[in-house]
């Protein structure tokens, strides 16, 4: 069953919503990481970035499909 949710008449997959709160949490781990000097042992920023973004949004999926 596909789950949408309805902003002012504009039906919004829920995939959207967990992609926007993935972004969020992954911009505060990043600032957290970035002010810990965790990166000095990363090898490729970027790559780690996107890495801990997936993880995130796959977690918040995970976490989600618990609730429904």
């Amino acid at each position: 069953m596909t789950h949408e949710i309805d902003l002012y008449g504009v039906f919004v997959p829920d995939l959207l919503v967990w992609m926007a709160a993935a972004f969020l949490l992954s911009a505060l781990a990043r600032r957290l990481l970035a002010f810990a000097g965790f990166y000095r042992f990363v090898w490729h920023r970027a790559l780690f970035d996107a890495a801990l973004y997936v993880i995130l949004l796959g977690g918040l999926v995970a976490a989600s499909q618990r609730f429904v």
